[in-house]
């Protein structure tokens, strides 16, 4: 793959995406200990509940608003230096308020170190505000209210994260009417640790623009139809697909065979140090394993660009960059 290649990601998670080298130094300023999630500079968990653990463990190092512009900033000028024009980035006013701060602290932290990003490297971003299924209907429903207010205006959509297992995705439909009536871009995890059914379920209580994962929907042909035919873009992140023993390998990762059936498909590093990855590295996989050229690869980059919850003249901008 050439180095050139211009990369966009839509599903990334900011706390996710801590360092373990920054988490010790934010631990190391709050007098906390990490021993029982990083080991030897790198976080250690063995499944998804641990995962969790260890993602709110390192979430809760960061308790202000300079501690999160240090994180977005570092986060942003990592991947631009990947080749990275644009990202979005899930954010969690509940992992804010859980670290003592304000949810308006939070995003204006977040949209300093954006702002810095951006001046240094030239990269854009927007957030997605999520709730968190397994907090429950009241919670999702609260930070849908919050996106719904616009509290900062680099917010752009709406998601719902979590433990994907926990409810039924009907349960959680009136949090989406909320940001949609708002006019916030819609996305859902679904098809990850749950099945197709997951996915259809989605499709019918949510109606999202995008899914993030929705890697499960190729058990279901039927559904994988639905998907391209209704134009809904899959956030794919098949690092943490990998990392999480969803698929054993990237031979059996459904990535290449729903990109060929039709589906909108987009790469993304998720939780990129927890499981190895950047961006970079997620472009680098799909290449290899597939023998994606430039040319490819690019046009997935257009594909999130198309997807991405900003602007049209943001948007018209971005893919200017890719001609």
């Amino acid at each position: 793959m050439k180095t050139g290649v211009k990369k966009a990601e839509l599903h990334c998670h900011i706390e996710g995406a801590a360092s373990p080298e920054l988490v010790k130094a934010q631990a190391a300023k709050y007098g906390a200990d990490v021993s029982t999630f990083i080991t030897d500079d790198q976080y250690v968990w063995s499944d998804f509940t641990e995962f969790l653990a260890a993602y709110d463990g390192a979430a809760a190092l960061f308790r202000s608003e300079d501690d999160y512009a240090s994180l977005a900033q570092s986060y942003l000028e990592g991947i631009a230096a990947e080749n990275a024009v644009y990202a979005e980035i899930f954010v969690s006013p509940d992992h804010a308020v859980a670290a003592g701060l304000t949810p308006e602290a939070y995003f204006d932290g977040l949209a300093s170190g954006i702002d810095a990003a951006r001046t240094s490297t030239g990269i854009e971003c927007r957030m997605t505000v999520v709730g968190i299924r397994h907090l429950g209907v009241e919670k999702v429903e609260a930070a849908a209210r919050l996106a719904a207010g616009r509290p900062h205006p680099l917010i752009t959509g709406f998601g719902m994260a979590g433990e994907e297992r926990f409810g039924r995705v009907a349960d959680f439909a009136r949090a989406f009417d909320i940001a949609r009536d708002a006019g916030l871009g819609i996305t859902v995890h679904a098809g990850e640790l749950d099945g197709a059914d997951s996915v259809r379920d989605a499709l019918d209580h949510v109606r999202p623009a995008r899914i993030g994962h929705g890697v499960r929907a190729m058990e279901d042909p039927d559904l994988v139809q639905r998907l391209a035919d209704e134009d809904v873009v899959l956030e794919v992140c098949p690092g943490s697909n990998l990392e999480l023993g969803i698929f054993p390998d990237m031979a059996t990762h459904p990535f290449d065979r729903l990109h060929r059936a039709g589906v909108k498909v987009t790469l993304n590093s998720d939780d990129p140090p927890h499981f190895h990855s950047s961006i970079g590295h997620e472009y680098r996989l799909a290449a290899e394993a597939w023998g994606y050229d430039a040319v490819k690869l690019t046009g997935f980059t257009r594909t999130a660009i198309e997807a991405a919850f900003v602007d049209e003249p943001t948007r018209a901008i971005l893919l200017g960059q890719l001609d």
